[in-house]
């Protein structure tokens, strides 16, 4: 940040300096300040609007500093781009609902990736790279394996978010190692070029190494994992703009590209710590396979006790505190508005409400608080896992919202369960549990849950939303 005003200062006070550089200058030093302190607002719910509208003034000032750069010879084919952009852009943030953010967010991380991975390709072909010497030729090489991989890579976790690809790993032997040999393939032909940049058949070997890789290194991860290969994709997304920002000397893509880099590794390490796990394990443990789930997936059996809609509302009309935990299932349903309106009929018969969120439920980081926020749930009646987990022995009755492998106790139990060590919200101690839940199908990870069966858990099937609203209903019916 100091460097990019100093540049601006410098370059300011030339006086053959051209009007445009300054503005290109100024723009993109203004749009970097919003970015971080736009990144800093999100670190809390209550600025955190405020955040992400400076971050969108941020990308429009450097979007807006580019337009005016002095290299710029024609506006064709940016105003194609833009009119492009434009058109699939506006639908996609109009009509694609909150439910379908992590699809949506794949397909975004999709979209950054090839684009990255396109500039490179474009300024080898022009010769800019093999020109400016060794670092600018890493640069783009860099920058074109890490656009590539995210590219495919983004559009597996896509197909497995929106079910067009099996969510259990799909593996063949030895198909770590041909990963690693891919990996190590991609870096040693990165050398290679660095070194003898004007070798072409080499640059395209890259190209479709990287592609490879990308798709190999998503394919064997498993359902339960997509938080994490989220924040995974989301930081290789950002190593390749910041390359891409050497490679053009393009101060913002490098700031921006840093932070998106840094802050979504950091937030994978947290997601994979949340879930007792190595990223070695999340990459290549192929969590959630057959093997595993026939390892430790037996669960300890036992007669399920099903109940009605009025039967959980006459529980509930006597309970004086609740907790209600979200899952994936209330994704699908798209439930979370009549999940606030149980809340909601609760609190009003006088129940301390509150909301246990854990921070893998769901299919991306913060899956569960962008629904609930989006159905104007409280900020302070969500509690992540370490604030409320001694609280479910102390409650009446846990309420669980399409959640399944985050409350199965057989990450407490089952060594040979392939959650085993998985923090998981103790739902099973809560005095009264009730599960809704379209049937007994496993979660991602493929075993029975053991919280299904105990004494004190009534399980009510059916669609979340309409079994919700059921419930909600037979509440007004009557108070405590």
């Amino acid at each position: 940040m100091i460097g990019l005003l100093a540049s601006v200062l410098d370059e300011g006070a030339s006086a053959a300096i051209d009007g445009r550089v300054i503005v290109y200058r100024v723009s993109l030093f203004v749009a970097s300040l919003l970015f971080l302190v736009g990144l800093r607002m999100l670190t809390n719910p209550e600025t955190a609007r405020r955040g992400m509208q400076m971050a969108v003034v941020g990308m429009a000032l450097g979007v807006v500093g580019t337009l005016v750069h002095h290299d710029i010879v024609s506006y064709h084919w940016i105003i194609g781009g833009l009119v492009v952009g434009t058109v699939i852009g506006i639908p996609m943030g109009l009509l694609i609902p909150m439910t379908k953010m992590p699809e949506r967010i794949a397909l975004s991380h999709a979209g950054g990736g090839l684009a990255v991975a396109l500039v490179g390709i474009a300024e080898y072909l022009a010769g800019h790279p093999q020109e400016h010497g060794k670092f600018a030729m890493g640069s783009v090489t860099f920058e074109i394996i890490m656009g590539a991989i995210t590219f495919t890579g983004s559009l597996m976790a896509f197909g497995k978010l929106a079910e067009l690809l099996p969510g259990k790993p799909m593996t063949f032997p030895g198909q770590n190692a041909m990963n690693v040999l891919l990996l190590a393939g991609a870096l040693g032909l990165l050398v290679v070029l660095v070194l003898h940049p004007h070798l072409p058949v080499l640059f395209y070997l890259l190209v479709g190494v990287s592609l490879i890789l990308g798709v190999l290194l998503v394919l064997p991860i498993g359902g339960a994992d997509m938080p994490v290969v989220i924040c995974l994709l989301n930081s290789y997304a950002g190593l390749a703009a910041s390359a891409s920002g050497f490679a053009l000397d393009n101060n913002v893509l490098i700031i921006c590209g840093a932070l998106d880099g840094g802050s979504g590794l950091i937030l994978a390490l947290i997601m994979s710590k949340a879930m007792n796990r190595s990223f070695a394990n999340v990459l290549f443990g192929a969590f959630g396979s057959d093997a595993a789930a026939a390892a430790g997936g037996a669960g300890k059996g036992g007669n399920v006790r099903e109940g009605t809609p009025e039967d959980a509302a006459e529980l509930l009309k006597i309970a004086q505190s609740v907790i209600i935990v979200p899952g994936y299932g209330m994704a699908v349903a798209q439930a979370q508005h009549a999940t606030r309106d149980l809340a909601t009929a609760l609190a009003a018969n006088g129940t301390n409400v509150r909301y246990a969120i854990h921070p893998v439920a769901g299919r991306m980081p913060g899956h569960m608080n962008v629904l609930l926020a989006e159905a104007n749930v409280p900020y302070d009646q969500l509690f992540e896992l370490d604030a409320i987990n001694e609280e479910f022995e102390r409650t009446d009755v846990s309420i669980v919202v399409g959640a399944n492998d985050v409350v199965n106790p057989a990450a407490k139990t089952s060594p040979g369960s392939p959650i085993f060590g998985m923090p998981i919200l103790n739902v099973d101690k809560s005095k009264a549990v009730i599960v809704l839940k379209r049937s007994m199908k496993p979660g991602f990870a493929g075993i029975e849950n053991e919280l299904f069966v105990l004494p004190q858990t009534m399980m009510v099937f059916g669609d979340a939303k309409q079994t919700l609203g059921k419930i909600t209903a037979a509440m007004k019916g009557g108070g405590h």
